[in-house]
């Protein structure tokens, strides 16, 4: 056995599934999960000690690449100073101005541990903010584990085929209207229908839990527009798309400004944080100024505020994301070469430092199409890759990420690999 069988083995007795997330198990591509024992720039190895190249990226946050020496400095004088504190930290306001600075749609911002806390606490704010009950969610859109979006949601729930949760009372999710992701029309029936009890749509807006699904032409433009004539809040979840799609986020690509954002990943540099913000009189309903109860004893750590701080720096540098995007580029395309060359059906997209792979002939805009794509192609691809030292997400479900450190020496390291992977299929 390998150590890594022997680790899952072990694993298996006390952790569910022996993993303490879904995402992270293989199930939807068989085999052992890689247990990992480092990681450096672009690369990962794992308890076996074979090195590959990473294109998970810990799900988003590694954006400057693994173990960056001057995150892991920050992370390190943090924590010589105490891990947390129960208490106000400097630190806190200049992660908060950090972040207020970079997206103009963010007046006040609210600090807490995780995403799925952020639009957990960002629905609640709409709700409390509007007086309404209703919300609105797009099919394939994964918003945090919070019970009332746990309703055809995307990412693992998608990969296990299993679009709900047991454990969700029926009563919890009766005010979540699901809709499908990029069509317009829906949204307009659903405002005719229930417009004066809809406190918000929650978007991910560009989705990347259904893998990468790009919005059509005036569908976030429409949602705002809707929003606004009925009262309603627009609520951009960039958990994953915030500073890793661009310098601010979707909202900056779009041109569309939401009411309420959420972010989490890149803004902690690899640890856990979170944070939700929007306009001011709306943030300034939250407790202890307002009526909506909002808590974390943990909330704005020292070091994760740290991490985050220094990697929003090093994004602000010169080119930082000219390059990054460069490099998502080369990689999707030299994939579709290769994919062509092996008479694969298979295309590729990409955004900023976020790409999607989809084994079918046309890149996605729908639930319905990201679900008609060839999963034993996927899987055929996925353990070829693995194999040959390269390093993605273990679904067909998800968007894969590009770091600063994906060198073009990487890149051809990668697209060598995939000459071999399209080859099996």
């Amino acid at each position: 056995m390998s150590q890594n069988e022997v680790l899952f083995k072990r694993a298996l007795q006390s952790i569910p599934g022996g993993v303490n997330s879904p995402v992270r198990a293989f199930r939807s591509v068989g085999g052992t999960p890689r247990f990992i024992s480092k990681a450096k720039d672009a690369y990962i190895w794992d308890a076996d000690g074979k090195q590959y190249i990473d294109y998970l990226g810990s799900w988003g946050p590694a954006i400057v690449g693994h173990a960056h020496p001057e995150v892991v400095q920050a992370v390190q004088r943090a924590a010589e100073s105490g891990l947390s504190f129960g208490a106000p930290t400097e630190a806190e306001s200049l992660l908060a101005e950090a972040i207020i600075a970079r997206i103009p749609s963010i007046e006040k911002v609210r600090l807490v541990s995780s995403g799925t806390e952020a639009t957990m606490s960002a629905i609640r704010l709409a709700r409390g903010a509007t007086g309404r009950n209703k919300i609105i969610k797009f099919e394939g859109c994964y918003h945090g584990h919070a019970d009332s979006l746990l309703v055809k949601a995307g990412s693992g729930l998608l990969t296990f085929g299993n679009p709900t949760s047991a454990g969700v009372p029926a009563e919890f999710v009766a005010h979540t209207v699901v809709l499908d992701y990029n069509d317009l029309d829906a949204v307009k029936a659903a405002f005719a229908e229930f417009g004066a009890d809809i406190a918000c749509i929650i978007v991910e807006p560009i989705a990347g839990n259904m893998n990468l699904i790009k919005p059509v032409e005036g569908f976030l433009a429409g949602l705002r527009a809707l929003c606004t004539e009925y009262g309603a809040l627009l609520i951009f979840d960039e958990v994953m798309t915030g500073f890793r799609a661009g310098p601010q986020g979707v909202q900056g690509l779009s041109g569309v400004t939401p009411d309420l954002t959420t972010l989490a990943k890149v803004i902690g540099g690899g640890m856990p944080v979170g944070a939700f913000g929007g306009r001011a009189d709306i943030m300034d309903q939250i407790a202890p100024l307002g009526p909506v109860y909002q808590a974390g004893t943990l909330s704005g750590n020292p070091v994760s505020v740290a991490a985050g701080l220094i990697t929003l720096e090093i994004l602000s540098r010169p080119g930082f994301y000219e390059h990054l995007q460069t490099q998502s580029a080369k990689l999707v395309n030299g994939l579709q070469e290769k994919a062509k060359a092996a008479g694969v059906a298979f295309c590729a997209d990409s955004v900023g430092g976020m790409f999607g792979l989809y084994f079918r002939e046309t890149v996605p805009t729908t639930f319905a199409e990201v679900s008609d794509v060839n999963h034993d192609a996927f899987k055929v691809f996925f353990h070829g890759m693995l194999d040959n030292g390269v390093h993605l997400a273990p679904s067909a479900f998800e968007a894969g990420f590009v770091s600063a450190t994906h060198s073009d020496e990487i890149l051809e390291k990668t697209l060598d690999a995939a000459t071999r992977a399209f080859a099996l299929i």
